[in-house]
């Protein structure tokens, strides 16, 4: 038990540590849940810890592609300004929808045929004959053509702009849906994902998301007391509610300023 393995230990190990059962924690279940909810979320957006780098592969679909080839409605905008200024305006539909998990994509890998090489292939040409043997001939001419062809590749055809955004849960492909792309074929999305702490029960184990919950329900514990405070109890005690809310405040500030320069993921690491 000392170890938290699960939502349900993990919530008994952060109310023993402010004090359960010596003394009495004036927060409903309710309460500590949304508080470890809200622990998780934060743990899961700004901890390395707390995602991980994935490859996720996407076939597409003949629905995708009719919503994507559609020609949208137009949406009318009116003018605040001048309320007889009106325009219409269209947003194209080419998305794809990813999974809530996902918090970020930093790329998406390129639509080309570079694994089918012909014998009319400039690189199947270079590799039959620059380097049938390895042992006498040197890398670095292979290495200074495979950089100039794929720097030509990047110039005359390009890469396939993308945008996400985690709220919406769609990775919008900006390509031409029509020539680009058919049903059946496959796209392979570098992307972070959280972790789901009902698979990788570890997380409840995580000395930094032990600490934050604890606090965050002693904040909502003084939340609760601090609408009775200065009211004395049986035996002369007397409720200090505003007292545990700032106490809680103030460990709350540290632990996320120690969460931003200790353990807090580069913003560079998260955008392709």
């Amino acid at each position: 038990m000392a170890t938290p393995t699960s939502r349900s230990t993990f919530k008994e190990y952060c109310l023993r540590n402010l004090g359960k059962p010596v003394i009495e924690i004036n927060v409903d279940d309710d309460q500590v849940e949304d508080r470890i909810d809200e622990a998780l979320q934060y743990f899961a957006q700004y901890h390395y810890d707390g995602v991980e780098r994935m490859y996720l592969k996407y076939q597409f679909t003949s629905a995708d592609l009719a919503r994507a080839r559609a020609d949208t409605s137009p949406t009318t905008t009116t003018d605040k300004a001048d309320n007889s200024v009106t325009s219409d305006t269209k947003e194209g539909k080419g998305y794809i929808v990813m999974p809530e998990a996902v918090v970020s994509v930093i790329n998406i890998f390129p639509f080309d045929d570079k694994a089918n090489l012909n014998m009319f292939d400039v690189r199947y040409q270079l590799r039959l004959n620059d380097l049938y043997d390895f042992s006498s001939t040197s890398i670095i001419h292979y290495q200074t053509v495979r950089t100039h062809l794929d720097f030509l590749d990047h110039i005359l055809v390009g890469e396939k702009p993308y945008r996400f955004n985690q709220h919406m849960n769609r990775l919008y492909i900006d390509m031409d849906w029509t020539n680009d792309v058919q049903t059946g074929d496959y796209i392979v999305i570098e992307c972070y994902r959280k972790l789901d702490p009902t698979v990788y029960t570890d997380i409840f184990n995580d000395i930094f998301l032990k600490r934050y919950a604890t606090q965050l329900i002693k904040r909502q514990w003084g939340a609760n007391l601090s609408k009775f405070n200065g009211v004395q109890m049986l035996g002369g005690v007397t409720m200090n509610g505003k007292e545990i809310y700032d106490e809680a405040n103030r460990e709350i500030e540290k632990l996320e300023k120690e969460l931003t320069t200790v353990y807090e993921t580069p913003v560079n690491y998260m955008i392709g």
